[in-house]
């Protein structure tokens, strides 16, 4: 596969990253990170996610967040929606964002566990989802977890993966993404996997989300790069994780991923030095350390400004 030259990266801090720290941000310090992020030079934000506020109290503000947040007109925001009920309520602010993200578990351990639904019960909703969100005018993105392993059930098939991606494909969804829920993905595979995810997928934008957890993300990014993937999604100061199991901590840092693009001479059009400035912000809101290398190193000078 010939290289890309030019990608393309959706923040999901906003949304992956703030529902898992312990405590919620207060919204008046969300919005002024949304809009860092923004001028950053982000043109996709995954902003908030619509799910009951007793399950995930730290978004229970989405709807003020997306009404309150002032990024470029250009830039297009995501909100995350676990079923019919979610697509309802966000639906009801249908002016505030762009593009809705649907999603379901490879396996069904890790499916049950997330969402308490089958896999076959949960695509079964994610089909009417799907076209009811096409019929909108907006953009359909589906998100598979657990795409390259289960903490529960280990390996995962490649065909059950992609299988599951076309099915999204046919009910309409223009961006499928696969998401190393727990980091259990390597180099190697990476480079398998999107290479039959782009031969299986024609037409569809295939998207790679890497965590971080065993300190491969970036070099998963690098392979998925190598095998033609121009998509990604990553999270400033490497923020978030998965909530199941304990222990799966963030996804690959934005600023990091950043730089190793630039270094190579793959376009972002993002400006690293401001996302840095974001993250850094970040750890002030939070009150501790984040863990991205570019926080503590800065930049290299070349690689600093907008690609």
């Amino acid at each position: 596969m010939t290289r890309p030259q030019r990608v393309q990266i959706r923040e999901v801090g906003p949304r992956d990253g703030f529902q898992n720290e312990p405590e919620t941000i207060p919204t008046d310090d969300k919005v002024r990170l949304i809009n860092a992020l923004g001028r950053a030079g982000l043109k996709r934000i995954e902003v908030a996610s619509f799910v009951r506020p007793d399950v995930i109290p730290q978004l229970s503000d989405g709807v003020e967040v997306l009404r309150r947040i002032d990024v470029p007109d250009d830039v297009k925001l995501m909100v995350l929606v676990p079923n019919t009920k979610g697509l309802d309520n966000a639906l009801k602010v249908r002016d505030t964002f762009h593009e809705v993200a649907i999603f379901v578990s490879a396996s069904e351990t890790h499916n049950k566990k997330n969402v308490n639904r089958t896999v076959d019960e949960t695509m079964a909703d994610n089909d009417i989802m799907a076209r009811r969100i096409v019929a909108e005018g907006l953009h359909c993105a589906a998100v598979i977890a657990t795409s390259f392993g289960c903490p529960f059930e280990g390996k995962v098939e490649l065909k059950r993966v992609l299988d599951l991606a076309e099915r999204f494909a046919e009910a309409g969804a223009t961006e499928v993404g696969f998401g190393d829920t727990t980091g259990m993905c390597n180099p190697a595979y990476a480079s398998e996997f999107f290479a039959a995810a782009s031969e299986r997928l024609p037409g569809v934008e295939v998207t790679a989300h890497f965590h971080n957890t065993r300190g491969q993300g970036l070099a998963n990014a690098f392979a998925a790069l190598e095998a033609g993937c121009a998509s990604f999604e990553s999270s400033f100061g490497e923020l978030g994780g998965c909530p199941v199991p304990v222990g799966s901590t963030g996804n690959i840092a934005t600023e990091d991923l950043v730089s190793m693009f630039h270094e190579m001479d793959v376009e972002t059009g993002l400006d690293l030095r401001r996302i840095i400035e974001a993250a850094r912000e970040a750890q002030l809101v939070l009150g501790r350390k984040l863990t991205s290398h570019s926080i503590v190193a800065g930049p290299i000078e070349w690689a600093a400004t907008t690609n």
